[in-house]
């Protein structure tokens, strides 16, 4: 008879404290969430963006015009192929050939 009068005093109070670890469990998802809706919104969404402007850029390229490479190269396009792009730098018109992927800035050339 002991025995069951605790176990029936204990059941409230152990119904009390799951509750209140189902309430901190979803207040921890809901701060997750907006972390990574706020990782989202102000670092993964911009680079997208000017991955695509780059992107465009690489599609729209001429020769003639300025570029400069992922590795600081400067320099002006010479010749363009379908993946490679060759490029002349310094007064000795030194011809470098990279891939369109290693393009970092593009300048269009004045005219």
């Amino acid at each position: 008879m002991l025995f069951s009068s605790v176990i029936l005093t204990a059941t409230p109070a152990a119904s009390g404290a799951l509750g209140s670890d189902l309430q901190s469990s979803a207040i921890m998802i809901g701060l997750l969430v907006l972390v990574f809706g706020f990782m989202y919104f102000f670092t993964i969404r911009p680079q997208r963006k000017r991955d695509k402007e780059l992107k465009a850029q690489v599609s729209k390229m001429a020769v003639g015009d300025g570029i400069v490479t992922i590795g600081g190269l400067v320099g002006t396009i010479a010749n363009i192929t379908d993946d490679n792009v060759t490029v002349t730098t310094s007064v000795a018109h030194t011809m470098v050939t990279f891939k369109k992927s290693a393009i970092s800035t593009i300048t269009p050339r004045q005219q």
